[in-house]
């Protein structure tokens, strides 16, 4: 399953693109967790793959790396539980360039789309020193997401678009991922922005946390990431039921805005 066609596919029907994040390795039951996230309404789910240092990442996902990883999470486990979920939509594993180096970038590339994953999201690694992974992933049929932030200047942010495979996460703040009590001024500037370069789905991610925070960022793009606000629920001791209710809960309300 091709990610951005299935995206493409799904926003020319009228639908706003929903993926939220899940962090692998976190319980026993993560996998029913991605199982429950795609049938309550997401559109693909990204998966984090477990690291010591997610500079990318507040408190929340933090600590469910953290827990992840005293569980015995591993990079390539990870990807081998993900070669057995088949949930019926795109897969997105995102994870920190460390691990790819470490595998070197054909053997992961290659072992994500055995795997059957569509894209991978790799936030330190940045546009200029993208060469050797996207490579080896364009080769495997891999879609490599780029981040675009709202400091990313023009020529940038087109040069990004431009590059992006599946689709251009727009970044909605300044900071790192957590939840919010409101959507971040830059959020909907962002959304504008990379819509006014780009045909390519733009997502926008980081600090959206409630239904009506969905909606918002979504009216100016495509859709939405939604991660740490579905991560406290399953660090809080909820399982698969609670993560597709509150998948269930955004899916309603992008659907009626």
């Amino acid at each position: 399953m091709r990610l951005e066609a299935h995206l493409r596919a799904r926003r020319a029907e009228g639908r706003r693109l929903l993926v939220p994040y899940v962090t692998g390795g976190l319980g026993a039951a993560w996998c029913d967790v991605v199982r429950a996230v795609a049938d309550a309404g997401a559109d693909a789910v990204e998966v984090g793959i477990p690291f010591s240092d997610p500079v990318m990442d507040g408190r929340t996902i933090q600590e469910a790396s953290q827990r992840a990883l005293e569980l015995g999470a591993t990079p390539l486990g990870i990807v081998d539980a993900l070669a057995r979920l088949d949930p019926g939509i795109p897969l997105v594993v995102m994870t920190y360039y460390n691990p790819v180096l470490r595998a070197g970038h054909v053997r992961f590339a290659s072992r994500l789309a055995q795997a059957g994953v569509d894209g991978a999201i790799v936030p330190d690694l940045p546009l200029d020193e993208l060469d050797g992974w996207a490579d080896a992933a364009d080769a495997a049929g891999l879609e490599t997401v780029l981040l675009a932030a709202p400091t990313t200047p023009e020529d940038r942010l087109r040069a990004i678009c431009e590059r992006a495979r599946g689709f251009v996460y727009g970044v909605a703040l300044l900071g790192v991922t957590g939840e919010r009590d409101r959507l971040a001024a830059e959020a909907t500037e962002m959304g504008r922005r990379c819509k006014a370069v780009t045909d390519r789905p733009v997502l926008l991610g980081v600090g959206i946390s409630t239904p009506a925070q969905a909606v918002e960022a979504a009216g100016a793009a495509d859709g939405v990431i939604v991660g740490s606000a579905l991560v406290r629920r399953l660090l809080d001791g909820g399982g698969p039921d609670d993560a597709a209710s509150f998948v269930a809960e955004l899916r309603d309300a992008l659907d009626r805005a």
